[in-house]
């Protein structure tokens, strides 16, 4: 054997020689160290593999920090770390590197003293590493860890819950292949590389089977010892139940109750939104008001569920004249607002004719078998580049259904057309 290794041999301290993080040597201490049943055991394994968790970002760090020029030759100050013996057993390590060239490659040598004589600071660490395996073990959240080309790196236990995957089934890939939209982890790297961290930040992911779920993410970025990028840390939980109720009350907030569709601040929201589209980009966009003719009478002649089943049956009327692009809501009352955007004052005019025939066609029944019929008077109103706002064009479109129903209902009118 080389003197220079028989010394090695009997040094009392753990020795070991790693290249590209494969152990190429170890002594005799380095084996009673990390309880290998022999030297030849531990040669070509990864010295990464008996580091914890929880010190392996720092401990590649400490070992890429050598290997540069300016460090040449002088050892890395001591510091300790945890690690995992090949028997499970738990050790504090205070460990020193140094680069060193091992047959004419390079080479890290590392040394290593057992801290955890006492058996008071074994029960201690025993007992912090029980914790921590029963807080990981339990958490709810997703830890994660990934490198600089998102290669999932470490994943806790909690993905089981929240995605259906063992953690080695994650581990190994890009984390962008649990996203159901691209866009979702696009915007999350754009973030974090903007700030250096998020908190609750939204997105989704699929799991195992196939269901979408709502989640949300805190991380923050990794840097290797020369301060460049090396990976995102954090976690990540399931906030689907959350999401739905706030879905829901969004939909109660925005939902007339009675007919299913927008209510009036929705759609009034809606028609600020399209309005302020128009202006910009000099669009056509029309907006109808309609009004369901002798309701009172209605009310007064079946009772008021009659006159709600009415209404429900005329707001499904109206739905039904119309593209995904149009919106519908309840202004109050027997009144209804249509907005039609890319829509000429011609075409609007076309949509409300077929609108005022397909209401008239309706044949609605109470309870007792009697049959009516039911007619609605429309207000067809244009924007106008000359507008001060969306109050102009309501007004003209609520001035010309007031005029439809000063002109005896079941009709359409317009100011316009009559070069108002």
């Amino acid at each position: 054997m080389n003197p220079d290794l028989r010394l090695l041999q009997l040094l009392p301290a753990a020795v070991l020689v790693t290249q590209q993080g494969a152990i190429r040597f170890a002594n005799t201490a380095s084996m009673e160290l990390l309880e290998a049943p022999s030297i030849d055991s531990l040669i070509g394994r990864l010295s990464g593999d008996f580091v914890h968790p929880l010190d392996q970002v720092r401990s590649t760090n400490r070992i890429q920090q050598v290997a540069v020029p300016e460090q040449a030759g002088r050892p890395n100050k001591s510091s300790e770390f945890r690690i995992r013996t090949e028997r499970g057993n738990l050790r504090m390590v205070l460990i020193s590197s140094v680069a060193i060239e091992w047959d004419g490659a390079p080479a890290v040598l590392m040394c290593g003293i057992d801290m955890t004589h006492q058996s008071e600071i074994e029960a201690q660490l025993r007992e912090s590493e029980q914790n921590f395996r029963r807080l990981f073990e339990n958490m709810q959240d997703v830890y994660y860890r990934t490198d600089a080309q998102g290669i999932v790196q470490h994943v806790g236990p909690g993905v089981r819950r929240v995605l259906g995957y063992e953690p080695h089934e994650i581990e190994g890939r890009t984390a962008e292949s649990y996203y159901p939209q691209s866009s979702d982890r696009d915007a999350f790297k754009a973030a974090i590389m903007e700030h250096g961290e998020v908190s609750d930040f939204p997105g989704q992911m699929v799991r195992r089977d196939g269901t979408v779920i709502d989640i949300s993410i805190s991380s923050h970025l990794l840097y290797d010892h020369a301060g460049q990028f090396a990976g995102i840390e954090g976690i990540y939980r399931d906030v689907t139940q959350r999401k739905n109720l706030e879905r829901e009350l969004q939909r109660l907030a925005t939902t007339d109750m009675l007919t299913g569709i927008a209510n009036r601040r929705a759609f009034l929201e809606c028609a600020e939104s399209a309005y302020t589209h128009s202006r910009s980009n000099g669009e056509p966009l029309t907006l109808l008001m309609l009004d369901l003719d002798h309701f009172k009478t209605i009310n007064d002649r079946f009772g008021h569920l009659e006159g709600d089943r009415a209404l429900m049956a005329f707001a499904q009327a109206i739905k039904g004249q119309l593209r995904a692009s149009d919106a519908v809501g309840r202004l109050g009352g027997e009144e209804f607002g249509v907005l039609l955007p890319l829509t000429t004052l011609a075409e609007g005019l076309e949509v409300a004719t077929r609108m005022l025939h397909g209401i008239r066609e309706l044949q609605l029944t109470d309870d007792a078998g009697h049959s009516y019929r039911i007619t609605t008077s429309l207000g067809v109103g244009t924007f106008r580049q000359s507008d001060r706002s969306l109050r102009d064009m309501l007004d003209r479109a609520d001035q010309a259904l007031y005029l439809a129903k000063h002109r005896g209902r079941d009709q359409v009118a317009s100011l316009e057309t009559m070069g108002e």
